[in-house]
């Protein structure tokens, strides 16, 4: 069985996660202890809220150093993929950028309104897979996953899957043990809880 760790990101999809996982069957508990989270099988690292934040938060427990290092498979969910990468435009307090994880390299932009496709991009959408992957193990490619956010990933050699929302983006991505969906899994029916449980399945 696999032996799930929540990063406590302070994020309010949280409960929603951890229902998702108990419906599979996996025994999952939330912890920013780093000795917890390295000894897990499989890491989630959630976020709902400002990426200046949740990193602040990260940092301010001592995660942001430690999760870089991890080696087991780990998924970021929204904010959270958002945050394995370089930095975001989204900022707070007169600067320019919010630091990242600094996993994938990149920089997370603003989505681009326009009349009829107001920021946030809320709502379901489809994904176009770029690559292979057993994350998506299982789920036809025009299954329908939900969307919550403003800002979104450049699409690079790590993009898994592209969304189109004003332009196209990075709906999944993968950087050796780390994955990243920008949509919410735990959110998004049937094939929202198939992503999670190859998540769960992945022994690499």
């Amino acid at each position: 069985m696999a032996d799930v760790v929540v990063i406590d990101s302070g994020g309010a999809n949280i409960a929603s996660l951890l229902f998702a996982m108990q419906r599979l069957g996996a025994r999952a508990e939330v912890s920013v202890d780093p000795a917890r989270i390295r000894a897990a099988s499989h890491v989630l690292l959630p976020g709902v809220g400002a990426a200046h934040d949740t990193m602040e938060r990260l940092n301010g427990n001592g995660l942001a150093a430690i999760i870089p290092t991890l080696t087991q498979p780990l998924l970021g969910i929204c904010l959270g993929m958002q945050l394995l990468f370089s930095s975001s435009a989204e900022a707070a307090g007169g600067s320019t950028e919010t630091p990242g994880l600094g996993i994938v390299p990149g920089r997370v932009e603003r989505l681009r309104a326009s009349p009829d496709q107001p920021v946030p991009h809320m709502g379901w959408n489809q994904c176009e897979r770029l690559h292979q992957d057993p994350l998506f193990d299982g789920i036809t490619p025009a299954a329908y996953f939900y969307f919550v956010h403003s800002y979104a990933a450049p699409v690079s050699g790590a993009t898994l899957a592209t969304c189109d929302y004003g332009g196209r983006f990075t709906a999944a991505v993968r950087y050796n043990n780390f994955r990243g969906v920008q949509f919410h899994p735990e959110r998004s029916a049937g094939a929202g809880a198939r992503l999670l449980a190859n998540f769960i399945a992945l022994t690499e």
